[in-house]
């Protein structure tokens, strides 16, 4: 049976029925017809009543109340207004963005927030706001695990076997000689573990949440564990010191608030806190001590490679020359907005050719454009699109150490980042190579990657006006490099300065701490609300501090230069060209692929 017919027997139950199109019926509120369908069969009923003549069947169908043929009226005037106005509703599109183009450089950003103090409206589920009290469970078990591994957790002491528990201070707030050698005495849980026999309680309420006795001990299943983390995550257990996982942390978090750093990881987890954990974790030690994140390729930026380019050390004259090299071409650059306001990041693949750069210096690269465009994000937008230009590729562009590095950084270290992928004018030779790439990504990630063939479709994603005219759209804009000018990073060299902004950061993170810790101890103090709020404003001075220290602790980029991030971490994503008007060199001439490269 059609749908339109299970329609008509449906409404036929009711006692009325009104000869409308399909497509009108979908349209007509249901509820609203169930009870005016009532009413006329009271009205029918009634009128049965006091008439004995016979109505056949199908003159009942037109036999209606007064209100019946009413309600047919409206309808009728609807669909007929509808089609009357559809030439100026179907052109209303096209107006609104020709609106916009002549507008561009003033997008706008009301839609965005600096502040913690103020939620965005379209806040997405799972973020510091929007969570449900479950989730907001499992971030104060993961708080829990984490003051652990940085030391700054203390059990709760006790006055007597029944008495109160009262929370400590963490030994890293108080400071003292008793607080640390009490630290080294105290139990190595978090929360009591439970029984086997045990029942399970509320997870609004997890305080009695299981967690192993010993943090070393937890690990990732094999089938969870493809990038390696849970060796990583015993590293940092057994060879960092809980102060360095600490300061590797904070220096992470940056503008960002602290709980949606960790609900990035519990998300990625499916919240599993044990598995975000060693998630987190392993991500510090790779920050840290693998690439040196934050005290090397964001402290050097673009001078500092500028500089390594100049050295007399041939190994550090080709790591900066490399490293420009792919800024200078254009290689991955970060420009716009798309449909969902997220920043995107196109990646031209054609002007890649395996080995024309050193792994170290195309993974700096990768870490160093990532960090760069979390710069960009503010929220309720937490992700970025990727868009991977394949105009021009051949097989010559193929290298597949770079694409498995990228992979381990939005899977492993940068966890629910990635917004959309977009493929564009993938060639068909690429079939093949996408068969074994969708093998090393995890479905959720493989399930965001999107091939576009032409301009067309890319703007379902991206408005034409905002697409580059080499990308087939309408924004008359190409990519030029700014090199970086002498003197920009002079701030990086005042210690001074830097040491008084850190040190009032450092005091904000032993609230937020403290504020944790007073929850982790005291979970029913106050309601859900008022320990978010708590947070919140916390938060808030953590995010107004950093942009006092950005530039302190962090090089000015390209997109510093051109106005795309200006003063105080205030953003422009469409500078004009006055702001942008600033002595540039020419980018090299884009090495293509001819057929001779082809493997």
């Amino acid at each position: 049976m059609s749908v339109c017919a299970r329609s008509i027997t449906r409404l036929r139950l009711f006692g009325s029925f009104t000869p409308v199109s399909h497509t009108t019926h979908r349209a007509y509120n249901y509820e609203q017809f169930q009870s005016h369908s009532t009413t006329s069969l009271r009205s029918s009923s009634r009128h049965r009543v006091h008439s004995r003549r016979t109505i056949h069947p199908t003159t009942f169908l037109v036999q209606r109340s007064a209100p019946s043929f009413f309600t047919v009226a409206v309808v009728l005037g609807i669909a007929v207004g509808g089609a009357l106005l559809y030439p100026l509703v179907a052109s209303a599109p096209e107006e609104r963005k020709t609106d916009r183009r002549d507008s561009a450089q003033e997008f706008d950003y009301s839609t965005l927030t600096d502040s913690f103090l103020i939620m965005a409206p379209n806040t997405p589920p799972g973020r510091p706001g929007t969570l449900t009290p479950e989730q907001e469970g499992k971030l104060r078990e993961l708080w829990a695990l984490t003051m652990k591994v940085f030391g700054v957790y203390e059990p709760p002491e006790t006055e007597d076997a029944n008495g109160p528990e009262v929370p400590s201070t963490p030994a890293s707030v108080a400071g003292d000689k008793e607080g640390k050698e009490k630290k080294k005495k105290s139990r190595l849980h978090v929360f009591k573990r439970k029984d086997k026999g045990d029942k399970g309680t509320d997870s609004s309420t997890p305080s009695t949440t299981a967690t192993p006795s010993d943090l070393s001990s937890l690990s990732l299943a094999d089938e969870d564990d493809k990038h390696g983390q849970t060796k990583e995550f015993k590293a940092a257990i057994a060879n960092s010191s809980p102060e360095d996982l600490r300061k590797a942390f904070w220096s992470m978090v940056k503008h960002d608030h602290p709980d949606g750093l960790l609900l990035r990881f519990l998300r990625a987890r499916k919240w599993d806190v044990e598995k975000a954990l060693i998630m987190m974790i392993s991500t510090m030690h790779w920050r840290a001590e693998e690439q040196h994140v934050d005290d090397e390729i964001v402290r050097k930026g673009e001078l500092g490679a500028f500089e390594e380019s100049k050295s007399s050390d041939p190994k550090l004259k080709k790591e900066g020359e490399d490293f420009l090299a792919q800024l200078r071409m254009g290689k991955s650059f970060l420009h716009g907005l798309d449909k969902e306001g997220r920043p995107m990041c196109v990646v031209r693949a054609r002007l890649h050719k395996q080995g024309e750069q050193s792994e170290e210096s195309i993974e700096r690269f990768t870490v160093y454009t990532i960090e760069t465009a979390r710069m960009l994000l503010r929220p309720p937008i937490d992700t970025a699109t990727i868009v991977f230009d394949m105009t021009g590729f051949s097989m010559a562009n193929m290298d597949y150490a770079p694409v498995k590095f990228m992979i381990k950084c939005f899977e492993a270290n940068y966890p629910e980042s990635l917004g959309t992928v977009l493929v564009y004018k993938a060639p068909w030779i690429f079939n093949t190579i996408w068969s074994i790439i969708r093998g090393w990504l995890d479905p959720v990630v493989a399930g965001k990657v999107h091939f576009v063939k032409t301009a067309e479709d890319l703007e379902e994603y991206v408005p034409k006006f905002q697409i580059p005219v080499d990308l087939g759209g309408d924004e008359k804009w190409e990519y030029s490099y700014v090199e970086p000018k002498e003197g920009e990073n002079d701030l990086l060299k005042d210690e001074s300065s830097r040491e008084s902004l850190q040190s009032e950061r450092r005091d904000i993170v032993k609230n937020y701490e403290g504020t944790v810790l007073s929850w982790i101890h005291n979970p029913e103090a106050e309601t859900i609300e008022q320990r978010r709020t708590e947070r919140d404003s916390i938060a808030e001075q953590l995010r107004s501090n950093y942009w006092k220290l950005d530039p302190y602790v962090r090089a000015r980029t390209l997109y510093d230069r051109v106005g795309v991030i200006e003063e105080s971490g205030k953003l422009n994503f469409y500078p004009s060209k006055k702001e942008a008007a600033l002595p540039t060199t020419a980018p090299p001439k884009a090495q293509e692929t001819s057929a001779d490269d082809l493997d």
